[in-house]
């Protein structure tokens, strides 16, 4: 078995988990009931399923400088999605669209409680 055809499997192996579990996230993004868990399933394993693909397409590629620029589509993906997701997160805490019967801890309401002005201030 040739090096060529060992990084094609592999590549073909992430491509098609990284593109069941988009298809995953898709799923949850459209079934779960509030905002809080569709967040989650928008970033965990849409995030694990892209990079999945981007490691698949160096494998198939082989060219160092789209390596580059998948490795850096990647960092980005990584420094960009925790972020969106807690500030998606907290916004639609604050706008009172979180289901709290499905909370099992809240430690943000305390929080908001304390940063707002009270009367006389």
């Amino acid at each position: 078995m040739s090096w060529t055809a060992l990084a094609d499997g592999i590549a073909a192996a992430c491509l098609v988990t990284g593109a069941l579990l988009a298809l995953v996230a898709a799923i949850g993004v459209l079934r779960f009931p509030d905002v809080l868990t569709r967040m989650h399933s928008a970033t965990k394993p849409q995030v694990l399923g892209l990079l999945l693909i981007l490691v698949g397409l160096g494998f198939r590629l082989r060219d160092p400088g789209t390596i580059g620029l998948l490795a850096m589509v990647a960092l980005f993906q990584l420094v960009t999605s925790p972020i969106a997701s807690h500030m998606v997160g907290r916004a639609s805490f604050r706008a009172g669209q979180v289901r709290r019967d499905l909370l099992v801890v809240d430690e943000l309401t305390d929080l908001l409680a304390d940063e707002r002005p009270r009367e006389g201030d």
